[in-house]
């Protein structure tokens, strides 16, 4: 059946590859669904290089060959949608923030670090029993993190975003997340002109999610920086929303953002709620 639905990009987790089964079946199946042409786009060549650079391959690197994939890749030339799965949507959302030409149409992150993270997975600050070693923890990782060193060597690192430390010298000057959200020492006005190219945002959080923390982020919340380990402001409440660093609350005025959950650990959605969330924001189902 013919069909005006854009085609369909996808971007895999920390771990996984685009040349895995799983990540082969998610993005076909996206593609059925919507009766469109989808694509894994990978940042290596091979399963085990497109692996490895999910580690090795610092994150603004990441997306320069996210980005030349896209370009390459003839099918997207007029636009696309986009989904990513946990740090894939790193790659993404650094995309829109950098390029967002051709441009994402409609972004859906699912469980997405986008907001970064705050603590090593399954290791909150807020837990009861290890809480204070979880937030020794962040606080040493911070102190390694946040130099140009680490953040261009390690993906991880760039969006590793201590609640504590998010107003320090260090996080503002290296941090490559902070660039993105435009929290660094200079502003750069065409975030906001590339994150206004996308007409739509959906972002879906795992409700029962210990991996990324805090959770909300998923939704772009962030903790309170004047009570790091303890309160969780909603997005609305956020200085990047509230300053409109890079254009989310313009795109929240335009009615550009959706907020979908689950009811799961981290990524562990069905196939029938990711199909259902394609209908509702991809365009029209191909059957």
């Amino acid at each position: 059946a013919t069909t005006d639905n854009l085609p369909i990009v996808t971007a895999h987790g920390m771990g996984d590859s685009c040349f895995n089964s799983g990540m082969k079946s998610v993005t076909e199946a996206a593609g059925a669904e919507m009766g469109v042409y989808s694509v894994c786009i990978p940042t290596g060549d091979s399963r085990i290089s497109d692996t490895i650079n999910g580690f090795f391959l610092d994150m603004d690197s990441s997306v320069d060959v996210f980005a030349a994939k896209v370009k390459a890749d003839p099918n997207l030339a007029n636009g696309f949608n986009a989904f990513g799965l946990s740090q894939g949507n790193n790659l993404i959302r650094g995309y829109i923030a950098k390029y967002n030409d051709p441009p994402v149409n409609t972004f859906m992150s699912i469980c997405g670090i986008n907001a970064g993270v705050g603590a090593f997975p399954d290791c909150s600050p807020q837990g009861k029993v290890i809480g204070g070693v979880c937030q020794a923890l962040t606080e040493v990782l911070s102190s390694l993190a946040y130099n140009s060193f680490v953040q261009g060597l390690l993906f991880q690192a760039d969006y590793f975003r201590d609640p504590s430390k998010t107003d320090s010298d260090s996080y503002k000057k290296y941090s490559q997340l902070a660039q993105w959200e435009n929290e660094g020492n200079t502003a750069n006005a065409t975030l906001n002109e590339n994150f206004a190219k996308t007409e739509q945002f959906v972002w879906v959080k795992g409700n029962e999610d210990t991996v990324v923390w805090p959770r909300e982020g998923e939704w772009f919340g962030a903790m309170d920086p004047n009570d790091p380990w303890n309160t969780v402001l909603p997005m609305n409440q956020t200085a990047w929303y509230l300053e409109d660093k890079f254009g989310l609350k313009t795109a929240d005025e335009a009615g550009k953002l959706n907020f979908e959950s689950f009811d799961g650990q981290h990524i562990q959605f069905t196939e029938a709620e990711l199909l259902g969330w394609l209908d509702t924001y991809f365009g029209t189902p191909a059957n």
